[in-house]
């Protein structure tokens, strides 16, 4: 049985009178925008989880310890069933009725945007510690003796110098959550990988709808490489990270 190519496809009205490019148009808006808040989401409660892993109080650390390793260690296809199914089920009855009753797409995308949100959150934890301990000791040292408090140390010496460390592997998150959000296709959400599955189930052009599905991956994933390189050039202190050769020889 031979394969009939047909590349215009993507021209072709899709159920709900639009073109099956604009739908897969659509599920690429619903992909970057759960990536988008989702990666707010990993990056705040990161940086926070990831100091309270380096600060002087053992409970702090053990708590910081506990939720990495919680949101590390489960599946993230377990997470997002959980966040989906479960969670409505075990809050308080009134709150678990107002999360059903959020009509869709909103009461699928908030668990989406929850669960790539903190099982993200954990990873980026790690970078973040690692990247304030790797740090001479002396700046932490330096940053008391000229009378800042703990918050201060963190915010105006510790994580600015973290984050530069960082980057890269943060660059590598970023990536990877965008190509997790393929996950909430298994709890109904429209984003790109369900859109791809809706109009090859209609058209029967699987090849052309996973070949544009994956052009549509690379294109955004270059960006963001693009971008955070960008990003990791501006905020470089000469001499701080890799080697100095080029400054060397500049002088």
């Amino acid at each position: 049985m031979n394969y009939n190519w047909n590349w215009l496809v993507f021209f072709d009205e899709a159920p709900g009178g639009v073109t099956y490019l604009q739908t897969l148009l659509q599920g690429l808006a619903w992909t970057i925008g759960t990536a988008t808040l989702a990666w707010v989401l990993a990056l705040s409660m990161g940086t926070l989880v990831g100091v309270l892993r380096t600060t002087s109080m053992p409970w702090a650390r053990r708590l910081g310890t506990a939720y990495v390793e919680l949101f590390r260690n489960v599946p993230l296809l377990v997470q997002m069933f959980l966040w989906y199914f479960v969670m409505p089920e075990v809050v308080p009855h009134s709150l678990g009725d107002a999360i059903k009753q959020i009509a869709p797409p909103w009461g699928i995308f908030l668990p989406a945007v929850l669960c790539l949100g903190f099982y993200t959150s954990s990873r980026v934890a790690e970078q973040v510690r690692a990247g304030i301990e790797s740090l001479p000791a002396g700046q932490r040292m330096a940053a008391t003796a000229l009378g800042l408090e703990s918050a201060q140390v963190y915010r105006y010496v510790l994580l600015p110098s973290a984050f530069r460390i960082i980057l890269p592997p943060l660059t590598s998150e970023l990536l990877n959550l965008i190509k997790n959000t393929s996950v909430a296709f298994t709890i109904g959400l429209f984003e790109l990988v369900g859109a791809s599955r809706s109009m090859q189930e209609f058209s029967f052009q699987v090849f052309e709808t996973f070949a544009l599905a994956t052009l549509f991956y690379l294109i955004l994933n270059l960006i963001v490489v693009s971008g955070m390189r960008l990003l990791e050039r501006r905020l470089a202190v000469p001499g701080f990270i890799g080697p100095v050769t080029a400054q060397k020889g500049a002088s």
